[in-house]
């Protein structure tokens, strides 16, 4: 996949792919970005019953800009209309590095997925990140450091990823509480967008588990934000994989200065105001089903300590 920093580099990327007039999946807030490109035309929204349609309008590839939602829909249209996806991440979701997406209507629920996205290349523009809210900040940096995690004892971890995990756990820890502090630096946006550069490139490598199922189910159900779901699940993914997998918990650790990673990621996460689960408006009746929902994702299934219902339902009435 080819990888740029600039947004000037958009022209240039696209020729390289011999992508002429692109269609553009834009999240809202950047719906009237103006790329400065000829393009066959421009969605916003696109729930998960019309992504053929918008296929139809995708011309020879498709430009994503935006979060991991617009990444996503972007990435079902390239799938359908078999045509090369161009990313413009604006958070720092990670969604931009596989082929996998996820469909949500306007209320945010999950509506469908798939996978065979065309992956053609990423351009990173770190200024569109200074307009993003703090909650958002926080929420997609943690999802971003999810994937680092992950990536060190997910069933099919390797090397390579290994050491893309580490710059990007180390770089988002170091860089994230700046970016809270002083969210117009240019300069800590751009080594935070690195960090989850990196932590995305592990991701693509590897692949998810239990975290990344907690936070799927929670948030697939009921429309809730994945990078605040993943800050929640997290601590809770590394307390339970400590006992089969104590050596990547601690290299995580070791990446973010801490030797009790899980207590630091709930420092981070509550940077972004993420504490408990019953602050989502999550029912306390309905654990027991995500519980149920949680342990048949495939991130469960590649966690390196199997998870029953029963032990999920825990987790999750721990940070009730």
């Amino acid at each position: 996949m080819i990888v740029r920093w600039g947004l000037a580099e958009l022209p240039g990327v696209l020729g390289e792919l011999g992508v002429e007039q692109p269609l553009v999946v834009a999240s809202e807030r950047l719906a009237g970005t103006n790329l400065g490109l000829r393009i066959a035309a421009r969605w916003t929204e696109v729930p998960s019953d019309q992504v053929a349609a918008a296929a139809e309008h995708a011309g020879d590839g498709v430009i994503a800009l935006g979060g991991g939602s617009a990444i996503d829909l972007g990435k079902a249209i390239s799938a359908a209309a078999n045509v090369p996806v161009v990313s413009v991440p604006t958070t720092y979701s990670g969604a931009e590095w596989t082929a996998f997406y996820g469909i949500r209507d306007p209320g945010r629920k999950m509506r469908g997925g798939g996978a065979g996205a065309h992956l053609g290349g990423v351009v990173y523009e770190p200024e569109l990140t200074l307009s993003l809210p703090r909650a958002e900040t926080v929420g997609t940096a943690l999802n971003a450091l999810a994937h680092s995690a992950e990536a060190l004892y997910v069933e099919g971890h390797n090397a390579e990823a290994d050491e893309h995990a580490l710059i990007g756990a180390r770089l988002i820890g170091e860089w994230l509480p700046r970016v809270v502090d002083s969210p117009q630096d240019l300069d800590a946006r751009s080594k935070l967008l690195e960090g989850a550069m990196h932590s995305g490139m592990a991701l693509g490598g590897s692949m998810l588990a239990l975290g990344h199922a907690i936070a799927q189910a929670l948030g697939g159900r009921y429309g809730l934000p994945h990078g605040a779901m993943n800050a929640l699940a997290l601590p809770l993914a590394l307390r339970f994989n400590e006992e089969v997998a104590p050596e990547a918990v601690r290299r995580f650790g070791e990446a973010l200065g801490t030797d009790d990673p899980a207590a630091r990621v709930q420092e981070l996460a509550r940077l972004g105001g993420f504490e408990r689960l019953r602050d989502f408006g999550v029912p306390e009746e309905d654990l027991a089903e995500v519980a149920a929902a949680t342990v048949e994702r495939a991130g469960a299934k590649a966690n390196p300590r199997p998870a029953t219902a029963a032990q999920v339902e825990e987790l999750l009435r721990s940070i009730y």
